[in-house]
């Protein structure tokens, strides 16, 4: 017998499971029964009340078998070395690909043209200290991709792309805290995803994959044959060929240097909206007592967070990636460029709470660079994040910035507020660095969210430029059925550098679905339904 329901607790007993499972019991008068499980199935704070609860979705299996789930990693199979597709990037799209061809022992050759996520800390913390830029191994390239050091959040609402279950339950059997499985708002943190981002990489090669670090892909191998083109394999910058049977390129939302290869063979490209605008940074304390009416909050409770959106002249403007308990991070992939994103660590315990407020652009916004066809979007991208290097004229990382209330009036700040942002912020214009449409529509849109949250436009909060790295400007067109590139045969674009997702999780599930595309179509391996398959 099975009996589902909800309950709620305070927040100081709705993260302690014991209690959490106790009180079901009590609740459905089974506490004393033998026999008895209960599985906690969703957990998620609800601010709406004057005090904070949990709300916590539960079923209770009396005298029966609970059906638990097998082990995904399990499932794996040894590769065989004479199947073998090269992937191209080692984020959430690529790694999952790579676990999924394993699935149906193929063989997975990962090629990243940065370094691994322990060696990548040290030009992480080269650009955050002395404003240093390496151009292959930063907040954007390296084992893990852009989430590794930018959060490790896994919202979704990208559930037409699969059952999100199966990415969790692979985060969680590499290292992930199982709680993922249940909160509402999954979150690894930083300094955990790293750890689980190794340990895939390991499974990859215990069973006879491989993943190439410093190995940045500069050509494609193609082939000419009855009027088809077709990809085998990818050249590396250090002379090197890499050949496999298909290619999946998952090079993420910032290499942009994979489109001109990609121009170079004639493969179909289009621009893509994507979203721009700044980082405002708050106390996170003030978060705190807008969302949760308490200052200070409760120490039951995490850091709160907050989504909003407004409206503007047909144009969406929103909070992005917003990270509670947070640090703004550089994200420029080059010198020369200033680019903001935000992370926070598991325990959200900084005192700062970041988002970056956006707002949609399109086709209408880039004009000017019309020449470069599909590549428009990227030099509107790029001028934009020049130019916030040059508001500030220095050669390290510093970023240009404004107190909110001094950016309403069009005002330089005389001083700036304290900031998570090591490499440091400058006082400066932002109408010097973003288009008077953004501005415009930021102001707004921050007007708005006053409304929402009384007290978010405030001297004490800082916006930091520029945001740029939404998603990606360019899409690589493919067939809806078989994943493939619509010109160029053997190469399957997948997660966010393609156009095809935008997050961790939405990428690892695209990557899931090539690599099944491709063990259907290239090596004929019989794949389930979805509602049937083993990743599913």
């Amino acid at each position: 017998m099975q009996n589902s329901l909800e309950i709620v607790l305070p927040p100081r007993d709705g993260y302690n499971n014991d209690i959490v499972k106790q009180t079901i019991l009590e609740e459905c008068g089974m506490f004393d029964c033998e026999n008895v499980e209960v599985v906690i199935e969703k957990r998620s704070i609800d601010a709406r009340p004057r005090d904070a609860i949990v709300r916590i979705r539960a079923t209770v299996y009396v005298d029966e078998l609970l059906d638990t789930p097998p082990n995904l990693t399990e499932q794996l199979q040894q590769a065989d070395p004479k199947k073998r597709v090269v992937i191209v990037g080692s984020g959430p799209a690529g790694y999952f690909a790579a676990l999924e061809l394993l699935l149906h022992g193929i063989t997975p050759v990962v090629v990243e043209r940065g370094k691994d996520a322990r060696l990548r800390r040290r030009d992480l913390r080269a650009i955050q200290q002395f404003g240093e830029v390496n151009p292959d191994s930063n907040y954007c390239y390296g084992e893990g991709g852009a989430g590794t050091y930018s959060d490790g959040k896994l919202y979704t609402r990208s559930h037409k792309r699969g059952k999100i279950d199966s990415v969790l339950r692979l985060l969680v059997e590499h290292g992930a805290n199982p709680d993922i499985l249940i909160d509402a708002h999954p979150h690894i943190g930083s300094n955990k995803l790293w750890v689980v981002v190794q340990n895939i990489r390991r499974t990859i090669e215990r069973l006879g994959g491989s993943v190439l670090f410093d190995s940045r892909v500069v050509d494609f191998l193609v082939s000419s044959k009855e009027n088809q083109q077709r990809i085998h394999g990818v050249i590396l910058e250090n002379g090197n060929t890499v050949e496999g049977d298909a290619v999946i390129l998952a090079t993420g939302h910032s290499a942009r240097d994979v489109f001109d290869i990609c121009l170079k063979h004639n493969v179909a490209l289009e621009p893509k909206a994507f979203a721009m605008g700044v980082r405002i940074e708050h106390p996170q304390a003030l978060i705190d007592e807008l969302q949760y009416r308490q200052n200070p909050r409760s120490p039951f409770l995490p850091a709160a967070a907050y989504a909003v959106v407004s409206q503007q002249k047909d144009r969406g403007v929103f909070s992005f990636c917003m990270c509670p308990g947070g640090l703004i991070v550089p994200s420029a992939t080059s010198p020369g460029e200033i680019v903001v994103n935000g992370m926070s660590m598991s325990r959200r315990d900084s005192p700062f709470a970041n988002s970056g407020v956006v707002v949609a652009v399109d086709e209408r916004d880039w004009t000017q660079h019309e020449t470069r066809g599909a590549l428009a979007g990227v030099a509107y991208q790029l001028q934009i994040e020049h130019a916030a290097f040059n508001a500030v004229r220095t050669t390290l990382q510093v970023a240009p910035a404004q107190r909110v209330t001094d950016f309403m009036v069009n005002k330089v700040s005389s001083s700036l507020p304290p900031t998570s942002y090591i490499p440091g912020v400058a006082s400066a214009d932002l109408r010097t660095v973003l288009p008077t449409g953004i501005i415009s529509r930021l102001k707004g849109a921050l007007l708005d969210f006053e409304k929402q949250m009384k007290g978010y436009v405030t001297e004490d909060a800082v916006v930091v430029g520029v945001e740029s790295r939404t998603s990606c400007p360019v899409r690589i067109p493919r067939s809806r059925e078989t994943f493939e590139s619509t010109n160029l045969a053997g190469l399957f674009p997948s997660g966010e550098g393609a156009g095809y997702a935008g997050g961790i999780v939405s990428a690892a599930l695209d990557g899931q679905n090539v690599a099944r595309a491709i063990a259907a179509k290239t090596f004929s391996a019989e794949v389930l339904p979805d509602n049937a398959a083993p990743f599913m």
